[in-house]
């Protein structure tokens, strides 16, 4: 019985992390630090660039939870997440928060440099107070702006290999930034009637799908672009070249998909393109890996 407890406690706590945000943050970040070093990195440095991200995007996720546990109630979506079911306490889970944000970011400050500790507290604050305190249930810009904190994987996993910050780094951090919106709006458009009932103003709830569409199609081409720019910064060859403009065909062929069906009043499949956007970013930080491995 008690070994039966142990491990529902232990799976909360896991589902406090977000796991499944968690996964797409460290592939973000390891690639990077392929792209930054050339071809492979010291495994080691990967490693604890690894435990040191995944602590802080845990603190992260476990703040975020803590302070949206008044409308994670009411939403069917979140109905199931520790904090509401009881199985952690508001008291358990702050400490929790408190404790990853603080050993991710002495952590990081010993195994790696300075630069990648300050980013990853950064990280955690823009993510806690600019998004989930601020901006999330008062603008349809929240995902926009508050998207800012998934970016800095790439940043912290550039400087744990180089210790200084380039253009390289920067262009995949917009190619997040732009990718955010298209990846989270056609979820909002799911979940419209959960944030409609709590009143938080995500751009499902506050535009017609139509218009939401539009959105998707114009972020999703403003992030394949944008994506392109690598090649002549960071001299990318044809792994990355070929993946960046295939991967990111298809995530435009789903965005116009949605908006057609929005437009025609068929069934728009949100979870489609959410999904797909998922994979493409997936695909193109493996293409980003990959590529520097290669001899041409």
């Amino acid at each position: 019985m008690a070994d039966r407890s142990l491990k529902r406690t232990i799976k909360a706590y896991i589902a406090l992390t977000k796991p499944r945000v968690l996964e797409l943050l460290l592939v973000s970040t390891v690639p990077v630090m392929f792209l930054a070093e050339g071809g492979l990195p010291n495994l080691w440095l990967v490693l604890a660039t690894v435990i040191g991200g995944a602590m802080s995007a845990s603190s992260a996720a476990s703040f975020n939870m803590y302070l949206d546990r008044d409308i994670d109630k009411l939403m069917k979506r979140t109905r199931n997440r520790p904090l509401v079911t009881g199985e952690i306490s508001d008291r358990a889970a702050l400490i929790f928060s408190w404790v990853l944000a603080v050993a991710s970011t002495v952590w990081l400050l010993l195994t790696t440099n300075l630069l990648t500790a300050a980013l990853s507290a950064g990280a955690i604050f823009f993510y806690v107070v600019i998004y989930t305190m601020i901006l999330k249930r008062r603008t349809e810009q929240n995902i926009i702006w508050g998207g800012i904190a998934g970016c800095f994987p790439v940043l912290i996993g550039w400087t744990a290999v180089t210790g200084s910050l380039a253009w390289p780094p920067f262009i995949l951090f917009i190619v997040v930034f732009l990718w955010t919106p298209p990846h989270y709006w056609p979820l909002s458009m799911r979940y419209k009637d959960d944030y409609d009932d709590v009143d938080v103003p995500m751009l499902g709830v506050t535009r017609s799908a139509r218009q939401v569409g539009l959105q998707v199609i114009l972020y999703a081409w403003a992030t394949i672009v944008c994506s392109l720019l690598l090649i002549p910064v960071a001299e990318m060859g044809l792994v990355y070249t070929i993946s960046a403009l295939v991967f990111g065909g298809w995530f435009i062929y789903e965005s116009h998909r949605l908006y057609n069906h929005a437009v025609k009043g068929r069934d728009i499949a949100p979870m489609r393109v959410f999904h797909a956007s998922i994979t493409y970013l997936t695909l193109l930080f493996i293409a980003v890996a990959i590529d520097p491995l290669m001899p041409f």
